[in-house]
């Protein structure tokens, strides 16, 4: 991604949500892309995949094999979207039909970019996603609807969807928000384990630093739409550099933890990114002051 900028505008004004950005990510790397609601990651991680608003205005370049998605025709864009480009949606029960079976819509993501197979092979194919992601007795449970579900299987049904088609680049939103801890550790888990199996690269996107410490191996953090400092995980966590950072870091509970103190928020509100991004040690970057 290069210098990718996104723009809204409105009665009001413009608002620019995306301000100058650019990281890669290499097959079979994970970076966490993390910040506070609002700082750009779920609108950078629309614009990879050209689902943004159309009246959106996005500028630089994404880059994906030698192609820049950015100038793609919109049908081509829509043959890349689920085979080279998947992505994992934050909320299972809104981004699954609730009127459509689960296995006819992991069939429908298949059909899309396998149109020769036969049906016996499409719903096959479908079975074995559901089975890699651990539903018990996809088989049974195929004709089943999402209301059937846990919200973990749900997450899970999502995650065989997306990768049925064995796509090279995963971005997964939020996929564990509103899941309890032990189903958290489940989905990462299976996150990480397919990853390593399919060599993909994954994009994660979470605003809980927590979560992002067991999966990701780089960390990117983000403040109103631009990267303030991206690092390898172990390294940003024990030394973080831009005071943004560390006020997140600061803000994470631990068992000792005074729950009855108020939150130290006042850095974390008024931090506003400033100069050029700069090595600090290798790999490491962060912004400093002009």
């Amino acid at each position: 991604m290069d210098h990718l900028s996104i723009t809204f505008s409105s009665d009001a004004g413009r608002h620019i949500a995306v301000d100058d950005l650019s990281f890669s990510i290499d097959p079979g790397e994970s970076l966490a892309l993390v910040g506070e609601s609002g700082s750009g990651k779920s609108v950078t991680a629309l614009a990879i995949l050209r689902l943004l608003d159309p009246r959106a205005q996005v500028s630089g370049s994404i880059w994906f094999r030698e192609e820049d998605w950015l100038l793609l025709p919109a049908r081509d864009m829509v043959a890349r979207r689920g085979r080279d480009a998947a992505m994992v949606f934050q909320e299972p029960m809104t981004a699954l039909n609730p009127v459509m079976p689960i296995g006819k819509q992991i069939a429908e993501a298949i059909r899309v970019h396998q149109r020769d197979l036969s049906r016996s092979a499409v719903r096959r194919r479908a079975i074995e996603a559901l089975e890699s992601v651990s539903i018990p007795e996809p088989h049974l449970r195929f004709d089943d609807y999402p209301h059937q579900f846990s919200g973990g299987q749900r997450q899970r049904i999502l995650i065989a969807m997306a990768l049925v088609n064995r796509p090279r680049l995963v971005i997964a939103d939020e996929p564990t928000t509103a899941l309890d801890v032990t189903v958290q550790a489940q989905i990462l888990d299976l996150l990480h384990e397919l990853k390593e199996r399919s060599n993909a690269a994954l994009l994660f996107i979470s605003h809980d630093l927590s979560v992002v410490a067991q999966i990701a191996q780089r960390v990117a953090v983000m403040r109103k739409g631009k990267i303030v400092e991206i690092a390898p995980c172990a390294q940003l966590f024990s030394n973080p550099q831009h005071p943004y950072t560390r006020s997140l870091l600061a803000a994470v509970p631990t068992m000792h933890s005074n729950r009855n103190a108020p939150l130290a928020t006042t850095e974390l509100s008024t931090t506003v990114p400033e100069g050029p991004l700069a090595e600090v040690a290798p790999g490491h970057w962060t912004r400093v002051a002009e």
